[in-house]
């Protein structure tokens, strides 16, 4: 694939963390997977499950995922004795592509005796939690005379 003049500062940008937005179609996660795979396999490699890598859903983390052990897979075939590409593609299972919510909730079971909440806690369905908006906003603005 060929890569504009912008995508190739998204590929090749270090030292920064960075936000990538664009329109659908625009070749976001193709860059992405460039930008990792050069991460991972280029010039002072990281191991993948080093990596934060936040999407807006879960079936675009889970296509990115897709695509990177799918890139993975075809340079193990264009050089099968790179113990580095072996390497990540074993630890892609483990890599943390995640949306925000997944990446918190994450935080949150890992950690919960530091943020001193119950272990056995859970999020609510989307019938409790119109239920506890109601209860609060009857809270805030209930007893008010207008």
């Amino acid at each position: 694939m060929q890569f504009t003049e912008d995508q190739k500062k998204v590929i090749e940008t270090r030292n920064k963390n960075i936000l990538v937005s664009a329109a659908a179609g625009s070749g976001k996660t193709a860059v992405l997977v460039q930008r990792i795979l050069s991460r991972i396999t280029g010039k002072d490699p990281i191991d993948i499950d080093r990596l934060l890598i936040v999407t807006f859903t879960s079936a675009a983390a889970a296509e990115m995922r897709e695509r990177i052990h799918a890139a993975l897979l075809q340079a193990q075939t264009e050089h099968p004795e790179d113990e580095n590409l072996q390497r990540q593609a074993a630890l892609i299972h483990n890599a943390q592509i995640t949306t925000i919510d997944s990446f918190c909730l994450h935080i949150m079971r890992e950690h919960f005796d530091r943020l001193d909440i119950d272990p056995a806690f859970r999020v609510g369905d989307e019938g409790e939690m119109l239920l506890m908006r109601a209860d609060v906003m009857d809270g805030l603005f209930g007893n008010m005379s207008w």
